[in-house]
């Protein structure tokens, strides 16, 4: 058996023991990772499930799930992994004749450090990057499977909308300077990919935001993203699905990066407090040690709220 240690060293997972610790595993159970990526969580899952176990593990992207399935070949647990979006999770529980599961865990979006485009196999030539000259993309499925892409965003939304969105997802103070600077720029010529955004973000905010430690351009690019996958919208709908399909006692376990996600995690779970549907499992959210900030930047914005089914 990996130690934890090991799987920290290889995937860099989050949280990884508060969180095999908040979800209570047992061996025979069934647990989702709704958000499996290259599975650095559903490795030490698959672990302690045991070969009676059954690990579930959820993505929208092709070439993570193609990543995940090589990490998790020498695993004891039955693994199904399965292309999609946990939004739809019952669904496509649903579609291998599963009703209920023990446990879930979402690990939610990203920090700001990986919009550097670190940390995020599979993403790869998508636009998420403003430190790489790649077309707008930003969806994390197949982009030409998506409703909505970043070139539709920043080309054809109104400034106003610009302006919303990069104020309240990527709580930005230029907002509007870069949402007029945008609509400025494509009425030149069509903003087509991430070092032309970053050229018009650069253009609306003061020189002096440029030398900041933190890149001027991460906000715009944040909350752009945010809004290319609403990922707001899938995460609402991805807690309340998510209920729905654990037994009683089970666990969900949530994982947020950014300040809008957290406070809409903590907030539908002390309404469920409050209805009598849910328990806390910790009262406040539980962040990582000095320790791993250190050895995973990634970490250093994460927050982790785990609620148990009554």
């Amino acid at each position: 058996m990996a130690s934890l240690n090991q799987s920290r060293q290889a995937h860099a997972p989050v949280l990884l023991q508060e969180v095999i610790d908040s979800l209570d595993l047992k061996p025979g159970q069934i647990i989702v990772d709704g958000t499996v990526n290259r599975g650095g969580h559903a490795r030490v899952i698959a672990e302690m499930v045991g070969k009676s176990g059954w690990v579930i593990g959820i993505d929208q992207d092709p070439e993570a799930l193609a990543d995940a399935k090589k990490h998790l070949a020498d695993m004891p647990a039955k693994i199904d992994l399965i292309k999609g979006n946990f939004r739809h999770i019952d669904q496509l529980l649903k579609n291998i004749v599963v009703d209920q599961v023990d446990g879930i865990l979402l690990d939610i979006g990203f920090s700001s450090e990986q919009v550097d485009g670190s940390g995020l196999p599979g993403q790869a030539g998508k636009g998420f990057s403003f430190q790489k000259d790649e077309p707008l993309a930003m969806t994390f499925g197949n982009p030409s499977d998506a409703l909505v892409t970043a070139y539709d965003v920043v080309n054809t939304w109104a400034e106003a909308s610009l302006a919303d969105i990069i104020h309240g997802f990527g709580e930005e103070s230029f907002a509007r300077k870069i949402a007029r600077q945008i609509v400025l720029a494509r009425e030149v010529a069509p903003i087509k990919t991430t070092f032309d955004l970053v050229e018009v973000i650069r253009a609306a905010v003061p020189v002096w935001q440029t030398k900041k430690r933190l890149h001027f351009a991460t906000k715009t690019f944040q909350a752009i993203r945010m809004a290319v996958n609403d990922e707001l919208g899938a995460l609402k709908e991805g807690m309340e699905k998510s209920i729905k399909v654990l037994k009683p006692g089970g666990r969900l376990a949530i994982i947020s990066f950014h300040s809008l996600e957290a406070r809409m995690i903590k907030d539908y779970f002390k309404q469920l407090v409050k209805d009598g549907v849910v328990s806390l499992v910790n009262k406040k959210a539980i962040k990582p040690s000095r320790v791993e900030q250190v050895a995973n930047p990634r970490s250093r914005s994460a927050q982790l709220r785990v609620i148990r089914k009554i």
